[in-house]
């Protein structure tokens, strides 16, 4: 985990889900997913909106031409923890298919407009997954 995740990891636990910086009041959680290859299990922070009762998350990965790490590993292992404020659990993953892809990627522009940006930056579609508690 580099230094820049860890200290947002850090600062989310110790106050409740909240962040500062550049993710200052926004909806921030805590995704555990397991290696696809290594089978090791991995955290990172990511920025989320809501669809019903489900947690969305972009795989944006800033906008770079190839998916993030934890994008390949919750597809291999779909079965993730996730963390938002103080309240863990496990959900399921699932790539979210057009047009829902679209209209969620939408949504997430204004929670964060950066994502905008993502968008341009690349020509992949930037995948969006939708977390489902498991009961």
């Amino acid at each position: 985990m580099n230094d820049w995740n860890k200290a947002i990891i850090e600062e989310f636990r110790a106050n409740g889900g909240k962040v500062g910086g550049m993710f200052e009041g926004k909806p921030i959680l805590l995704l555990h997913t397991t290696g696809a290859k290594s089978g090791k299990p991995h955290l990172n922070p990511v920025v989320y909106t809501t669809d019903g009762d489900k947690l969305v998350v972009i795989a944006s990965k800033a906008g770079a031409p190839t998916h993030p790490d934890w994008y390949y590993n919750l597809v291999a292992n779909p079965l993730v923890t996730v963390e938002v404020g103080t309240e863990q659990f496990q959900a399921q993953a699932a790539v979210v298919p057009e047009p829902d892809r679209t209209r969620l990627y939408k949504q997430m522009i204004t929670v964060m407009d950066s994502f905008a940006e993502y968008e341009q930056k690349t020509t992949r579609v930037i995948p969006v997954i939708a977390l489902t508690r498991v009961k």
